[in-house]
């Protein structure tokens, strides 16, 4: 079994809606099932029990060894603790060959399972060990550690389900949430609202005192100090059991608690100097430590917090007890379990010594125990859910308390005997203020209700109803995605929107061109969505991208499949088929919003097919107004675009909107008919968002297709009094379209240039110059700089194959290379002439031909 060609789908794609894992597995003759190999079964289930059933998802035929494959990559992440549920393994053309897809919940565990589920299926079939706990401790490690903590997973989940879209920026917590103008941003518990000052005042532990205090909020008396004798000076003039701790610090380190000797103080200060060169001694409160959560201008959660602590039964050691209370399943390193794990250092050893314990002490049946006497969850302690307890003017001093330093989500640290009473009726006082609060203790309290500190967050960042997304508009199809996505970008624009648009020749934000080449994969749509001047996107959709990697959204507004007629690229990517083709395009159709429209081409079979898969409504375009697809559509009321007479109309049920086709310059008056069909495209994805009809009558008139708005795509240009057409048409389809629209064009003599690209099939070449033999009387062919796999002439071959029995092209001649070619063909046109140039390099192509335009002149 051979593993190769590992990609990951990061967004919908071919074959589910999940992000997968996609292998290509080939299978040696002698193993094509698993019954070839006797016990292979029996040895795999005994090294993996939990491995499930291995069947060809038809469950039919025997099963490869390329499903046990699957079904182990699968079934390793499940064990591990992984939300997954999805694979699927698909033969290809290729006797033997299988294409293997696997869901994944974080990419690396993914590409990690399927490594182990690699080295499971050799251990069974050369019948040696396989280490299952040390390949699940593997995933479960690795899941830990990219996984997102549960602080950050809460605001995530509530985002989703708000239906808000989410991307994670970093391997860390940095996460956006929506798209373009729409965007919001968090790392942890921090927003892009959060004051990068209102942070550095929380860190500032007296600046923070002084402020609260101020603003009338109780706060424990004391100050910093630079030394440690100076420390001492502080703790006597309080003259009571005081805190030492870093005025820099974070998640309790460095603090001691309720200490008054001098050598303790002193003790104190070095460990605490240590993580800050300020240190902040101040009066110990008594009572209990209280977090109390701040979201906005509400208290959202509060949590009482105890410190690590066991209590001895008169056996076990202190150590032993530990040990025990450390199996809990809640518990773990860090903070990716709900609670952390007591860790035996020297703090927990000096915080026994004071109880008169050791590690291996025995402490009395019921004695309570003390590990640390901070209680913070990240050295083990346990939190307790008080929301519902807190006192209404306690609630409002902690919220004046985040706002007074400035911060939007906030953790306050309290220290009182209740929560059920104010600070003054306690002597009770606030201690500290907290930016990027930890959420665990709240969201999986040790004991009570968790709460939805999550969704508090997100309602903060989101009105409600917003869902952060911008309109999006995916474009797909054989032919005419760019200029339709060029013109919808234009459509949309004229209603004041700022537009971001990916397509074969590069990446545009508001008009100017921030990227080049082709950008018609995910990659680039991914990178718009980004941009924080975007307010719709319109995306054109290749076959190449969706295979590589899936979408780039998880759905879309509108989905315009232009057409795929008899398909291009087929035989690449195991896309043998016109209906392999068909069910490719239809991705971007079956993720449409439930809300949203398909706009499809109801002349084309396969594209009308896909209405059936979309889950929003369907608009259906074709030139003839009786088209049966399109006609039935419109007697249930639909939305149809059609032609009528001169016109361009737009139907739904009694009403009608009609737009001579003369007012749009891309038709040439409507003689040009596959601009025709994009332009009616194109105004169904427009009228779907909702554009005004005066604005898409204004953006259809001043739509401009030339060399420099749409490079490639049926330039016109005068030469000498002969006509000029450079256009990228590169397969049967296109040629043919081409053809069409030349042919009500008049021309005292047609000439071609035309290339073929090697990657295409050998009859799809063929068939472009058996098109163009019957319409040009003169064919010039060249070859281009790439051949893509084929050998030198090959491809001119085929062209000239594709003429024999040709009924126009009376003259055939071979150039070796573009520019020479279209300088061929430059030289013999005549006022009255018509050249159609077939360009490969198109920029280059173009430049060249302006220039030789220029010199004409």
């Amino acid at each position: 079994m051979e593993v190769s060609r590992i990609r990951a789908l990061r967004g919908p794609n071919l074959w589910c809606r999940h992000t997968a894992i996609e292998a290509i597995v080939a299978c040696p003759d002698e193993a094509g099932t698993i019954e070839d190999l006797p016990g292979f079964e029996e040895r795999l289930r005994a090294r993996f029990p939990d491995i499930g059933p291995l069947r060809p998802d038809d469950a039919h035929g025997d099963a490869s060894l390329a499903h046990a494959l699957e079904c182990a990559t699968l079934r390793l992440q499940a064990a591990a603790g992984c939300p997954v549920t999805f694979s699927r393994t698909s033969p290809t053309v290729e006797p033997g060959t299988y294409q293997v897809v696997v869901q994944y919940s974080e990419e690396e565990v993914g590409r990690l399972a399927l490594d182990l589920a690699q080295q499971l299926c050799r251990a069974a079939r050369d019948d040696t060990p396989f280490d299952l706990d040390g390949a699940l401790a593997r995933l479960r490690e690795l899941d830990e550690d990219v996984r997102l903590g549960p602080s950050t997973g809460s605001i995530v989940h509530a985002a989703i389900a708000r239906g808000i879209p989410y991307r994670r920026l970093t391997q860390g917590s940095m996460v956006q949430f929506g798209w373009g103008s729409r965007q919001r941003r968090i790392q942890a518990a921090e927003t892009d609202m959060t004051s990068a000052v209102a942070e550095s005042i929380a860190q500032d532990k007296e600046l923070t005192k002084s402020l609260l205090h101020a603003a009338g909020v109780p706060v424990p008396q004391g100050r910093s100090v630079c030394s440690a004798e100076e420390a001492w000076q502080v703790a006597q003039e309080i003259d009571a059991p005081v805190v030492v701790k870093p005025r820099d610090g974070n998640q309790g380190k460095g603090v001691a608690v309720r200490i008054r000797t001098r050598e303790e103080v002193m003790a104190a200060y070095e460990v605490a100097a240590e993580i800050s060169s300020d240190v902040i001694v101040e009066r110990y409160i008594p009572g209990h430590d209280f977090r109390l959560l701040v979201v906005g201008n509400q208290l959202v959660a509060a949590a009482r917090r105890d410190p690590p602590q066991v209590i001895g039964d008169g056996v076990h050691t202190v150590r032993q007890l530990v040990d025990e209370v450390n199996r809990d399943p809640r518990r773990g390193e860090g903070h990716a379990t709900s609670l952390t794990k007591i860790r035996f250092d020297d703090i927990a050893l000096a915080t026994l010594a004071k109880q008169g314990l050791t590690a291996e002490s025995v402490p009395p049946k019921g004695t309570r125990v003390i590990l640390r006497n901070n209680a913070n969850l990240s050295t083990g302690g346990t939190a307790t859910d008080v929301t519902d307890d807190v006192h209404p003017e306690m609630a409002a001093r902690a919220v004046a308390a985040a706002q007074m330093v400035g911060l939007d989500i906030c953790g306050v640290d309290a220290v009182c005997e209740t929560v059920l009473k104010p600070f003054e009726e306690q002597a009770g006082g606030i201690v500290e203020v907290n930016a990027a609060p930890g959420l665990r203790m709240h969201l999986q309290p040790s004991y009570g209700k968790g709460r939805a500190v999550g969704e508090a967050i997100i309602s903060t960042m989101f009105a409600d109803g917003d869902d952060g997304r911008i309109p999006v508009v995916a474009v797909s199809g054989t032919n005419g995605k760019t200029t339709t996505v060029r013109l919808i970008t234009h459509l949309l624009a004229g209603s004041g929107l700022r537009m971001g648009m990916t397509g074969t020749d590069g990446v545009y934000i508001n008009g100017q061109r921030i990227d080049t080449g082709d950008c018609s994969g995910p990659r680039s749509a991914r990178n718009v969505l980004m941009h924080p001047d975007v307010d719709a996107a319109v995306f054109e959709t290749a076959r190449g991208g969706l295979l590589r990697e899936g979408l780039a959204f998880d759905r879309c507004d509108v989905a315009v499949v232009t057409n795929v007629g008899e398909g291009d690229h087929l035989g690449l990517s195991y896309i043998s088929t016109v209906e392999d083709l068909a069910v490719l395009k239809s991705v971007i159709v079956q993720n449409v919003s439930p809300q949203g429209m398909a706009v499809l081409n109801a002349a084309d079979p396969m594209v009308a097919r896909m209405a059936d898969a979309c889950p929003g409504a369907v608009t259906f375009f074709a030139r003839d107004a009786e088209h049966p697809v399109l006609a039935t559509h419109r007697a249930q009321g639909k939305r149809v675009v059609f032609t009528d007479g001169g016109d361009l109309v737009a139907a739904e049920g009694d009403t009608q909107v009609r737009i001579a086709l003369k007012d749009i310059p891309l038709t040439r008056g409507g003689s040009i008919g596959f601009q025709v069909e994009n332009a009616m495209s194109a105004t169904a994805a427009a009228w779907a968002l909702g554009i005004d009809w005066s604005v898409i009558r204004r953006g259809l008139a001043t739509f401009v297709s030339d060399a420099a708005s749409a490079p490639g795509r049926f330039n016109l240009f005068d030469y000498r009094g002969a006509t000029l057409i450079a256009d990228y048409g590169h397969n049967p389809d296109a040629i043919q379209a081409l053809c069409n629209a030349i042919e009500t064009m008049p021309a005292r003599r047609r000439m071609v240039v035309i290339s073929g690209a090697g990657d295409r099939r050998d009859e799809d070449i063929r068939r472009q110059t058996q098109i163009l033999g019957g319409v040009f009387d003169d064919v010039v062919l060249y070859q281009d700089q790439c051949q893509r796999g084929r050998a030198d002439g090959e491809v001119l071959a085929l062209l000239r194959e594709g003429l024999e029995g040709a009924t126009r092209a009376s003259a055939v001649e071979e150039i070796r290379g573009e520019f020479l070619a279209i300088d061929t063909a430059l030289g013999r046109l005549q006022p009255g002439d018509l050249c159609l140039i077939l360009v490969d390099q198109v920029e280059e192509a173009l430049d060249h031909i302006a220039k030789r335009i220029a010199e004409a002149a």
